[in-house]
């Protein structure tokens, strides 16, 4: 067996830190991303300066235009248009047409577990198709369990199959997913063969029927009730142990403090969520206000706390159950919801003590659901990750700004006020114009989307200062940052010879067999990590692959870019799956047991009808 080429061995060793750093995440994936591309960067001229002292034979050249092609993920159309598409979704959504659509929609699915099912699938998979299927689900998820809550259902029987509809119906056009817009152009750069803007709808519309015949039967039997029928939220969250009203007594030795200094920045494990005086309701923020004789605080804290409070502090305790209803009474909106920490957030990676959380936006956390596990102590300090689900109490301003803020999806409907809906019929105009301009060939996907988002600037359905606001700028990095790994997979004979490893199994499979391998080893490594990552792995090892065995190229990537687009297995597979992990209180396990025999209905379904379209 021949030697391993030193910069093969340069390019597998990032891979192999790049997979872990994916899988692990001690920081995010853009930054991993980044990270990536400096190491590749930095090959070149360390090489060199190992061959000059000796201790290599020659120097390692990975990019044959250094460093232009290891930036080169910063110029790419696929980064561009993918920026593009992000500011065009934004521009619809801010219209309020796809809440509308969700809104009559759920007037008539009633209590009927089948029609709240098939209702949701049925709007998110072909909105999927032409708005980012991230923003679709970002957009819908409230929608959804407030359909649960009206219908009686629970929310995790409907959230799951939304993450999943969502992927499927990314792939009816090329712009569904900022998969397919990458997958697109490393498909032009290898084989000279792009994507066009419906060149995969008829098998997509033949995987999104097959996918929802699944979740409205054996999925519909699979996905797990975690989450009772919603009818109080401190219920669905467990709070009777750690919520309770005190009273101050008149000997109080709080009497005339202000409650910033005498309770909030004390060492005990206590939220205080609302002062009740002379009948009157009040609401963060609370600090600057002295506390008074009579004064009753509805508080969170654990019976421990609590008792060591009574003794100390001269409270006592008021024998009211706090309850959803009590924590509403100081408004007449709804001021108690569940808040999902959204992709991009400037919170990952924070806790609560770090980022400021209730003087910043005058909000009160009372507990934190991740998946199944919840925290209603000693939550200040939890390291927040996107999906984690914030049980959180504020007036109803304070609830619309988080509604409005790109950190957070409040996953209850909130009455908006600065909706466009004036500028819907030019929004959803635009984005006609900019898939008919591309659909047609008469521009580049990257040139109409492009002009489309000018154009949303233009006709004010967004305001310039809401452009870097629409973009999820993780995801542009993140392209930014593998694309150039890609090609160095290729240029430096990696691809070929992780190729030649597959095409054994083409000895012992026909070749429609070696395309379902494909399938599902792309499928396997997209469940861990970065869909868009996995494409830019796989692709070129694809390619290799299907030149080698003399077979159709362009099949094997369509291949790649389905099984990329559809990881249901686990809830780190794709963004989607995490926004819903804490609103469905849903184990890691529940992803595999509904998600994986979809996953082997979709490797039969798409490698079968990628067979048959186009042939291997």
């Amino acid at each position: 067996m021949a030697p391993i080429p030193p910069g093969v061995l340069a390019v597998f060793l990032v891979v192999l830190v790049a997979l872990a750093l994916f899988v692990t995440e001690p920081v995010p994936v853009d930054v991993t991303a980044i990270g990536v591309m400096v190491a590749l960067l930095l090959i070149q001229p360390a090489s060199a300066a190992l061959a000059t002292i000796g201790l290599l034979g020659d120097p390692i050249v990975l990019f044959a235009d250094y460093p232009a092609d290891a930036l080169s993920g910063f110029s790419s159309e696929a980064t561009l248009t993918v920026l593009a598409m992000f500011i065009l979704s934004d521009g619809v959504q801010r219209t309020g047409v796809v809440q509308r659509l969700g809104a009559r929609i759920a007037s008539f699915t009633g209590d009927s577990m089948d029609r709240q099912l098939g209702a949701t699938i049925g709007v998110v998979a072909p909105i999927s198709g032409f708005i980012n299927n991230t923003a679709a689900v970002a957009i819908l998820l409230p929608m959804v369990t407030d359909l649960a809550e009206r219908g009686g259902t629970s929310p995790s029987k409907l959230l799951l199959p939304l993450s999943y509809a969502s992927m499927f119906g990314g792939m009816l056009t090329l712009i569904g997913t900022s998969t397919n817009i990458l997958a697109s152009e490393l498909s032009g750069r290898l084989i000279g063969r792009t994507f066009t803007m419906f060149e995969f709808t008829q098998l997509g519309i033949v995987v999104s029927i097959v996918g929802t015949a699944y979740l409205l039967t054996v999925g519909r039997w699979l996905t797990p009730e975690r989450i009772k029928p919603r009818q109080d939220l401190t219920e669905e969250f467990e709070m009777g142990e750690y919520l309770t009203e005190v009273v101050v007594r008149e000997d109080s030795p709080l009497v005339g403090q202000q409650v910033r200094r005498a309770l909030e920045e004390t060492d005990f494990d206590i939220d205080l969520i609302q002062l009740i005086r002379s009948g009157e309701v009040f609401l963060e923020p609370l600090g600057p206000k002295q506390i008074q004789p009579g004064d009753v605080f509805a508080i969170r804290t654990d019976r421990d706390t609590l008792v060591e409070l009574l003794d100390v502090e001269g409270l006592d305790v008021v024998p009211t159950a706090v309850d959803e209803s009590e924590l509403e009474a100081g408004e007449a909106r709804q001021n108690l919801v569940e808040v999902v920490i959204g992709p991009g957030s400037s919170l990952v990676g924070e806790s609560l003590a770090s980022a400021s959380f209730r003087q910043r936006y005058n909000a009160t956390v009372l507990a934190l659901r991740r998946g199944q596990e919840l925290f209603r102590r000693r939550m200040d300090n939890v390291t927040l990750r996107v999906g984690d689900t914030l049980l959180v109490q504020a007036t109803a301003d304070s609830i619309e700004r988080l509604d409005a803020n790109r950190d957070f999806i409040v996953a209850q409907e909130i009455e908006q006020h600065d909706f466009r809906g004036e500028k819907t019929p030019l929004a959803v105009g635009i984005v006609v114009a900019v898939v008919g301009l591309a659909a047609l060939d008469i521009l580049p996907i990257v040139v109409s989307a492009l002009a489309g988002s000018l154009a949303m600037v233009a006709t004010r359905c967004l305001r310039p200062g809401e452009l870097y606001d629409a973009v999820q700028w993780d995801v542009v990095f993140l392209l930014a940052g593998v694309i150039p790994l890609g090609i160095a997979l290729e240029s430096s004979g990696g691809a070929a010879l992780l190729a030649g490893l597959v095409v054994a199994v083409g000895d012992l499979l026909p070749l429609v067999g070696v395309l379902a391998v494909f399938y599902l080893i792309t499928a396997i490594l997209t469940n861990v990590i970065s869909n868009n990552a996995s494409v830019v792995l796989m692709i070129p090892v694809a390619v290799e692959a299907a030149q080698t065995l003399g077979a159709n190229a362009f099949s094997f990537i369509l291949a790649v870019t389905f099984a990329a687009s559809t990881a249901f297995m686990t809830p780190v597979g794709y963004q989607t799956n995490l926004f819903v992990y804490g609103p469905g209180g849903y184990r890691f396990s529940d992803y595999l047991r509904v998600g994986g025999p979809l996953q082997l209905v979709f490797a039969a379904v798409t490698t079968v009808g990628i067979a048959a379209i186009w042939g291997i």
